[in-house]
């Protein structure tokens, strides 16, 4: 801990609020909220922790905060600052996954849809439902017993869902309002439970038909009748007074968290969602936190009410949604509840050794990394690559690595201007100056390690660039690739040396994947260069014609080829001008332009 830290720490009031961690660069890495500040944020700074938070913990160069008046400001506040700043150790809920729910549009003539986005078009949505087939499943029954309007447009006659009764062909004969009214009404009661009303009803009819004699029309209801029981029926409820609800439950082991959520929909368990996320501080802190973020998704439409597991603040959670928020007691809400934590107890043990491997393989990797190169813990790595072929088309490319995963929002690729001659010290310096100028005046985040897809020329011209030109003290390393184009040494220092670093270790494979990524990026960016050129070059030397005309020419013609054969008045038909065409048709004939292979 820093004197700085210290001394701060001893200044931070007993009130609520929000702290904001900062690593050495200034970045915001971690985003918390405190019924007392002085507590909390003391509490990462003493005591013993897992190597996660210790991880957190040895990153912190500076922290602000600041105080709230409420526990429940502190909590908004929060998610706020999370939501602008992204920390790195934050949760952050960006699955997109939705669920599909059942719409009636609101129009003069409705019609019955399912769509997966949630709109304020005075529709009225039902779901979410487990799938699309759910979703479509029960859509096809409602088209068979109540006859909304299929098209999307009227069409000018009766269509075939009218001669068969699933339409009333308001295309031509007029539907009263009230009649809309009426069915979009019973949709809404079957569609929250009233199903079995329905098939009463629907029975009924059939003893009916089948007395009249009228079999064709009560095999319908016997079908109807089927439908709904293989449909609406095959799932057990889970209550009985047909609310709609979302049951939390959350489990934490070895630093992990893992929160589960079930879906209760008409009184049936639907479908469930389960997130999993490191631990920096309390759980309860951390799940309050989650249940904010959580509603914020737009697939992610607040029921009736929430139960929560036992040991959360119902009423800050209700005060934070605005919904009804309860930690049931007993009977079968309890037992849901009961049933979402033993899920998330046995999600967390199951998860556990595949997270802890895959930050083995990351950070892990980083950290080993750092120890072998004796710097601090490359958590950002950038890293170089040329590509040309004899100079021609001389590209480089940037990739970079954040705690051992590629970041590819933040990959860059270069045309390098450093002439036709084949330079690779020469390049290298040019997309580093580029690359790092740019970095100090837009105060771009500096990466922990530079990585150069090269051995020790390219290293001492990129440290040229770096300390003597931009004044920057970044740790620079070279991976050199042995006969078979494999990565085959570490270079470190200057004069470089080679670093002993096993074949077999996580840091190793680490710069393996970096090498293999960066020479990938570079490679495809100088073949698309290439192929552009390929196609543009011969029409590149035509007399009079820029770049509008060349694409006149190949819409035109459709190939290079015809082209070279075509004549002067071809050209004119295209669109060229006299002299421009007379032009072209010279340069083609004159033996100015080499055959093609």
């Amino acid at each position: 801990m820093n004197e700085w830290i210290k001394n701060k720490l001893s200044v931070l009031p007993d009130q609520p609020g929000c702290y904001l961690m900062k690593d050495r660069q200034g970045t915001i890495i971690y985003v918390g909220k405190a019924k007392v500040l002085k507590n909390r944020v003391r509490s990462y700074f003493t005591g013993s922790h897992d190597a996660k938070t210790q991880r957190l913990v040895g990153e912190i160069e500076d922290f602000e905060y600041i105080v709230t008046s409420s526990n429940i400001e502190a909590l908004i506040l929060e998610l706020n600052l999370i939501k602008k700043h992204d920390p790195k150790y934050n949760i952050m809920l960006k699955d997109d996954k939705s669920y599909p729910y059942i719409k009636i549009t609101a129009e003069r003539h409705p019609k019955l849809i399912t769509t997966r986005q949630v709109k304020k078009d005075k529709g009225k949505y039902f779901g979410p439902y487990p799938n699309a087939y759910a979703a479509n499943e029960t859509k096809k029954l409602l088209d068979r017993l109540y006859p909304l309007r299929k098209c999307h447009t009227l069409p000018d006659k009766e269509c075939l869902y009218y001669h068969i009764g699933q339409c009333m062909a308001p295309c031509i004969h007029p539907v009263e309002k009230e009649t809309y009214q009426e069915m979009i009404d019973e949709i809404t009661k079957f569609l929250n439970g009233g199903f079995q009303d329905v098939k009463k009803d629907l029975t009924e009819k059939m003893r009916l038909a089948s007395e009249n004699l009228e079999f064709e029309r009560a095999k319908e209801y016997r079908d109807q009748i089927a439908h709904i029981e293989t449909v609406m029926e095959k799932q057990k409820m889970a209550m009985n007074d047909f609310t709609n609800r979302d049951v939390f439950g959350y489990a934490v082991d070895k630093g992990w968290m893992c929160v589960q959520v079930f879906f209760v929909r008409q009184g049936k368990l639907i479908e469930r969602d389960a997130s999993m996320f490191p631990l920096y501080r309390d759980p309860e802190d951390e799940f309050m936190t989650f249940l904010g973020q959580f509603y914020e998704k737009p697939n992610h439409v607040k029921p009736k009410e929430i139960f929560l597991p036992p040991g959360t603040d119902a009423d800050l959670a209700g005060e934070l949604l605005d919904v009804r928020v309860s930690v049931p007691q007993r009977g079968k809400k309890k037992d849901l509840v009961d049933l979402a934590v033993k899920n998330a107890q046995i999600a967390v043990r199951e998860k556990f050794q595949l997270i802890e491997r895959q930050e083995q393989r990351t950070v892990g990797a980083c950290e080993e990394l750092g120890e072998a190169l004796n710097i601090a813990v490359p958590l950002r790595i950038e890293a170089f690559d040329n590509s040309h072929i004899q100079g021609a088309d001389a590209v480089s490319a940037m990739v970079t690595f954040v705690d051992g995963r590629p970041s590819k929002k933040d990959y860059r690729k270069y045309k390098t201007r450093s002439g036709a001659k084949p330079d690779d010290y020469e390049a290298m310096r040019e997309v580093i100056r580029r690359r790092y100028s740019r970095v100090l005046r837009e105060d771009l985040a500096l990466p922990d390690l530079i990585v150069i897809d090269g051995g020790k020329g390219q290293m001492e011209a990129a440290r040229e660039v770096l300390e003597d030109e931009l004044g920057l003290e970044i740790p620079i390393a070279g991976l050199a690739k042995d006969a078979k184009h494999q990565t085959a040494q570490l270079l470190f220092g200057f004069p470089a040396e080679v670093v002993p670093l096993p074949r077999t270790s996580e840091a190793f494979y680490m710069l393996q994947r970096i090498q293999d990524e960066v020479h990938r990026f570079a490679i495809t960016f100088h073949r698309q260069l290439r192929g552009k050129g390929s196609i543009t070059s011969v029409l590149d030397e035509l007399p009079g014609v820029g770049p509008k005309r060349k694409k006149q020419l190949l819409k035109h013609f459709g190939s290079v080829k015809k082209i070279r054969e075509a004549t002067a008045e071809d050209f004119q038909k295209a669109g060229m001008p006299a002299g421009v065409a007379t032009a072209i048709e010279a340069h083609f004939h004159s033996g100015n332009t080499q055959q093609e292979g």
